[in-house]
Parts: C-alpha cells; structure tokens; sequence
C-alpha cells in the first residue's frame, strides 16, 4: 500500500513563523529576511515529511498567513477596497488585517475546528495571476530533487466558504441574499473551475503527476443538484487533463451523496475520513467502491492527540480491503495535521510519563504512518500498546457520578429575563447604551517577561501577583480616564482563556511546546483533558476582588464557558463529549457563586466555541445543541436574580443557532459585528431577539484604529433592529494582542459612538 499526509504545520517547531511575519510587520526585519525565514520553516518541515518514506509527498501546503487566502490571491479575487496596494505581499497582509484605509476582510471558523480563514468577497472576474501551486512544486524539485503532489483548497469548498457581494461604481455592496447567492453560485464556481483549469494545464506541461484538492464542503449536507453542480464544475477543472492523478480530499465528516460523489466525480482518487465515525465505512459496505478511482484511506487521526491504535486500524484496513484492491488503496491522515501541535519531544520531563504514553503530535503522526506501512507492507509486528490500561489511570468516579443525573434535570434560572434584566440595571445604576471591553486588555512585552520570569522561578509569587495588582490598577485607571460603564480587571495573569482555566482545574494538562496555530500568527496551546475534571480551589476571586475595590463602577467577574474550554481542548475520546462538557459546568459554576458571594454583580461567561463544536449533519446538530445549551446554564442557573450573566461569540454564523442562543438565556451576549459590517444584527432581527445584545463596533484582530463613522454606522445598524434598552457597546474581542497606542483611540472612538446615541435617544432606560 502507498502512503501520503497533508496539512502538516505550518508555524514551525517553536513558532518560528510567527516570530518572523510579526517582526517584519513591526518593521523590526526586512521583507527579504522574513521571507528567507519563512523559507527556512518551510524547508525544516518539508525534511520531516519526505522522511517518512511517502509515496506522495505533498507541496503548497505551506502558508504566511492563511490557506484560503492563498487562495483568493492566487485567481484575483481581491476587493476593491485593496486594489489600490500595489506590492502583492503588502496587499495579501492588508485583506487580512485591515489598513488605516480599509477594513480587514472577515474572519470566521473553518468548518467545525477552531482555525480561522479569512473569508472571500466574490464578485466575478477571476483570473490566474499567481500558479502558486506550480511555484510550489518548482521549488521542492529543485530544493530538494523530489516530485511532489501540490495541495489546494477545492473550488468548491472555496465557493461554499465565501461571501457574495455585488459591485457598483467600485465600491462593495452589501451581501447579497441567500437566494442571490444560491444563483449565482453556479456561474461562480465555473468561473473559478476554468481558472483551476488553466492552473492544471501548466502543472500538466511543468510534469507534475498528482495534484490533491481539499474538498471538506463534500461532507456538509448536499442535494442531488449540489453534487451535480459539483460534478459539471470538475468537468472544467479536468478538461484536458490526461496526465496528472487528481485526488479529492474529504475529512470532518462522512459523505452523504457518497454513491453519486465517488462513481460521478472525474477525478482519480477520493480521499474518505475513517476516523471521525464509522459511517464512511458504513458507506463502503452499502455501495461499494468504483474501480476506476483509488481511495485514501484516512486512518491516522489529524484532529486528536491520541495514539494511533495500530491493531485497531490494521483490523480497520482489513476490513476495507474487503472492498477496495489493495493496490488502489493510499493510506493518510484522516484531517490536517495542522490541527496537532508540531511534535510531542518537547514534552518528555514536563509532562506526566503516563500521558505522554498516549500522545502523538504531528512529528509522531508522521512516524505512525511510515510503521503502519511497514506493518501492512513488509508483515512488521504491530507494537506493543497498553493504551486502555493508561486511560483507566485518569478515573474518578466521584465526579463521573455527580454528571450522572443532569440530563434528567430542568436547569434553568429562577426569573425570567425581562424581570430580572430591569432590576439588574437598576442595580447597576448604569446608562443605556453602557460601554464595556470584552475582557483582556493588551499583555505587553512587560507582562509577557514577568510571567515567564515567575514561571521559571526568578521571581517570588510575592513579586509576581504585586505586578499583577499594579497591571489591574493601570487598567482600572485607564477606564475611568476613557468613561466606560463597566471595567474588567484587564486578565494580566493570564495566557490563555482555556489555558488559565485548565491550569486550575483537575484533569487538565498543558504542553510546554505545543502550539497550534488559531489564525493567521495566533497560536494557541490547547489543554489535553486526560482525565474526569474538577475544581479544587477557586480560580479568579482574588484578582476581580481586587479590580472592584478600586472603583465605583461594576467590574465583570471574567470566565470561559464549558462549551469552550471543551471545544478548544484535546479531550479524552473514551468519555462521551457531553460529560465532559458537564464536568466543566460543574467546576465553573463554583466559581460563578465565589465571584457571587465576594459582591461581582455582573459574570461573563465566554462562549466563543459554542457553534465550532456544532456537528457538520444538520440531522445532529440538535443533540449537540440540547447538551451544550444545557451545559452553559448549569454553570449559573442558581445565582441571584440581580446577578447579570454576560457571555461572548465570535466569528461565528449565528443564523442557524439563533434560537439556541436565546436558550442559553444570557442577560446580555456580546457578538462580532465590525468585519460583517453589521450583517450578523440580521439574525437577531429575524428571530426578534428580546435579551441584552453587545455589539462589536471595533474589529481587534486589525492593528487600525476605526474611525467614529464607521462604529456609529453599525451601531445604528443595530438600534434599527434591537429595543434601545437592551444594547451594549463594545469590541468584538478581547484586546490582548493589541497594543495600548491602538487601544486607547479606538475606545475613546467606542465611547464617543455611546454618547451619540444617548444624545440621539436619549440615556436613561425607558420600559
């Protein structure tokens, strides 16, 4: 059997990427120096995978900033608002971050994951202006004297990802409507099939022999007419193309079409999740598979930090070989690998030995592919494993046993919302239209050295939580200055909004080394859960304490939900997601009544991954959303009516969820509203939303600062929709990556926006 991966990490083995793009965007390195860097990445993390003996090693899946991107840059769709940039790299950072002059392009998750892709604007008019996969292909063959099977985003995921826009008079418009778009769709995508074509065609003449499209848009809910359109668009692609394997790659999922996308779709081979669940196998039983096409098999988990069971998929191969040859069968990842941090080495004498003896990264992931070919290949004894009895250290049964009873409990609050929301204003004694951050205030070079000057022990807990104390009393400071309503402490004690949680709760463990990449040059280090979770002690008492003794204001107690903290972990694959997920509940509403019992009138709650871990099948979407709904109340269902509960998404589509949101029963939720331009406020008014509702007028992830214009516009986007008295005005985001000569205009501009409405409408609460 042959071999292939894809989607191994891009941001190198100690975030050396990152390092480099964000030096060149500070002006601290040239052009030419973090592009060289980047080569030098790129070259590292090409050595390991030509390392593990593939048959298909794969190129162009290499990437400054983001895949999908490259993507839009590669066939010219580039909104006007950019065209004005000339250097082609200058203009690629722009779509993505924004300029004094032009908002960023919009950022939203990549299917059910938590990376982030910056969404394509579309109005027609393609064109191939850069064969980046050619130029990929190039350079591994001379670099490294090898042939190479380009990777790229498929035409059809690119379409079903994007945003459709009209043009006129160049300037963009709004987006265009759901059945607007459903038309034009079509015509859309044969666009880009041609151009993939022309990109095809010079592969075909430069002699390249394989070519992967990653196409997860395959696994999402599809009719008969999609997967025409889908099928009649690969006719494009592949016309004229004689000499070149094209492989379809699918992953999340299983394939709902599948007898009609594996018989119909022109291509050599089609790539099948056989990690996720078990229904692609299902399928291959039920259908069978069509001769012509070889299959790629993935069997090697991409998303999950696990071990690979080689008796497992040994008996799993076995089995598909019932009804695939042999010889058409490419073993691979399952999903990208992108998705695991770069290797687990680095965790040897930081983490439990227990633990590390069943994890695998991947470097490790790598590895496993190349023993599992010698296994099926050369009759090699599978290794040894004793993973189950390494999982059945992690028990405890105390708390397995508390979760037991709560799917037959009725959790929910004692009032309802419009009682309870008038008599925490009330309490609060704040304005309309109140002005308040999401959370974190910028973690400056400062606070990063001091943290790591404790974490190695140069400095004492004393002098560490003394610093801390002075960071709070600045931010407290900074806040009165500007004229918000409601302050936040600012989170200087902490990296990470999962990690800091998981850092002080039972069951969790932290990588030293083991970044993800979240979007663009944002890494994250996701907490394994290894075992049932708890919460010894409380978490963030004494630091909100603090916050509010330095001010009359109402200080937000700052929490991240269960929701979150799970979607955003590795958890344990041999305990039901839910469970977990109520595990964490149960941990957080401890420190929900702490922050109660210490006088915090208003909690956040952030749940940002609340739809992330929505499943791709609309058939069970609602069994997901029943317990995740179910979980986030239980972390507050028995506080006081005049305890506010706050909670945070963003970048996410809410459409589809809105009446999920509204049971979650949030007093006031804080949402993106700054790269959509206000589209998101849509949702709300089609499901006339009757909670508290946050608008975020300023987009963080952008180093500009926005002007009052463009926040008002949103703004009032909104007070044409929601009742006056239930809208707040903040951020999209934390501001943590930001810096204070950023932040600090931009929120005087968010206060000034609050005061105009005030002055329009007036400041005091009409019920």
């Amino acid at each position: 059997m042959k071999t292939t991966v894809f989607g191994y990490p891009k941001i190198g083995a100690n975030r050396e990427l990152k390092k480099a793009v964000e030096s060149y965007w500070k002006g601290e390195i040239s052009k030419e120096e973090m592009l060289q860097k980047a080569e030098e990445v790129n070259v590292e993390r090409m050595k390991k995978v030509i390392n593990a003996d593939l048959d298909y090693v794969p190129s162009n899946d290499f990437s400054l900033y983001d895949f999908v991107l490259d993507v839009s840059t590669m066939i010219d769709a580039v909104p006007h608002r950019f065209q004005h940039i000339t250097d082609s790299l200058d203009r690629y950072f722009a779509m993505a971050r924004g300029t004094d002059k032009a908002p960023a392009c919009e950022m939203t998750k990549w299917f059910d994951t938590n990376y982030h892709y910056i969404v394509p604007e579309l109005t027609g008019g393609f064109k191939l202006v850069k064969n980046r996969p050619l130029q990929s292909y190039r350079w591994a063959k001379e670099r490294f004297g090898i042939e190479t099977k380009p990777v790229l985003v498929g035409a059809f995921t690119y379409l079903m990802l994007s945003k459709v826009y009209e043009r006129q008079e160049g300037s963009l418009l709004v987006n265009m409507t759901k059945a607007e778009k459903s038309e034009k769709f079509k015509p859309l995508l044969f666009e880009v099939a041609s151009v993939y074509n022309q990109m095809l065609k010079e592969l075909q003449q430069e002699g390249v022999k394989a070519v992967q499209f990653d196409e997860p848009a395959l696994v999402l809910d599809l009719d008969e007419e999609k997967v025409s359109t889908l099928i009649d668009a690969y006719k494009v692609i592949t016309e004229g193309i004689t000499d070149i394997e094209i492989f379809v790659h699918t992953y999340y999922e299983s394939l709902d079409q599948f007898e009609m996308i594996t018989r119909k779709l022109p291509v050599s081979g089609i790539g099948l999740d056989f990690v996720v669940n078990g229904e692609n196998l299902e399928n291959l039983k039920r259908y069978g598979f069509p001769e012509d096409k070889k299959l790629i098999a993935g069997v090697i988990s991409g998303r999950y930090p696990w071990k690979t069971d080689y008796r497992e998929v040994v008996t799993l191969i076995e089995e598909i070989k019932k009804y695939v040859d042999e010889d058409r069968i490419v073993l691979s990842n399952s999903a990208p690998l992108f998705h695991l941090p770069v290797s687990v080495k680095p965790e040897k004498g930081h983490l439990d030995d227990s633990l590390i003896g069943l994890l695998s990264f991947a470097d490790e992931r790598l590895e496993e592919i190349k023993i599992l070919k010698q296994i099926l290949n050369e009759g090699k004894e599978p290794p040894s494993q004793t993973l189950q009895t390494l999982r059945d250290k992690f028990k405890n049964e105390a708390v397995r046993q508390a979760v037991k009873e709560i799917d037959r409990q009725e959790i929910k609050r004692a009032h309802s919302f419009k009682e309870r929301y008038r008599k925490q204003i009330e309490e609060l004694g704040i304005p309309r239209f109140p002005t308040t951050t999401i959370g974190s205030f910028p973690q400056t070079k400062e606070v990063r050295q001091m943290r790591a000057k404790f974490r190695r022990g140069e400095i004492s807990l004393q002098e560490y939580e003394s610093f801390i104390k002075e960071q709070i009393k600045k931010a407290v400071e900074i806040q009165e200055e500007l004229g918000l309503d409601v302050f936040v402490h600012g989170e200087f004690e902490r990296t990470d909004m999962v990690e800091f949680f998981g850092e002080k709760l039972e069951g969790f463990a932290f990588t030293k080394n083991g970044w993800v990449q979240s979007y663009g040059t944002r890494c994250v280090r996701p907490p394994i859960i290894y075992g049932d979770v708890s919460r010894p002690q409380p978490m963030t008492v004494e630091e909100i304490k603090y916050a509010q003794k330095l001010t009359d204001k109402p200080v937000k107690g700052m929490l991240t939900g269960p929701v979150t903290i799970l979607n955003w972990s590795f958890y344990r694959k041999d305990i039901p997601k839910k469970e977990i997920a109520y595990q964490i509940a149960l941990a957080i509403r401890e420190e929900v009544l702490d922050l109660e019992k210490a006088g915090i009138k208003i909690i956040q709650i952030d749940e940002p991954a609340f739809r992330e871990g929505l499943p791709l099948k609309k058939r069970k979407q609602e069994e997901y959303l029943n317990w995740a709904v179910k979980a986030f109340r239980l972390t507050n269902n028995t506080v006081k009516q005049t305890t506010q509960i706050h909670t945070h998404m963003c970048y996410s589509e809410f459409n589809e969820i809105i009446q999920w949101i509204y049971e979650m029963d949030a007093d006031v939720i804080s949402i993106e509203a700054s790269r959509s331009r206000g589209e998101i406020i849509q949702a709300f008014e089609r499901f006339n939303y009757d909670h508290g509702i946050g608008v975020g007028v300023y987009d963080i992830h952008s180093p500009r600062v926005p002007p009052v214009e463009e926040m008002l516009e949103i703004a009032e986007r909104t007070v044409q929709i929601i009742d006056k008295n239930l809208i707040w005005i903040n951020p999209d985001c934390g501001l943590k990556t930001r810096q204070w000569e950023e932040v600090m205009p931009a929120l005087k501009n968010m206060v000034s926006v609050a005061k105009i409405l005030r002055e329009k409408y007036g400041s005091k609460y009409s019920w």
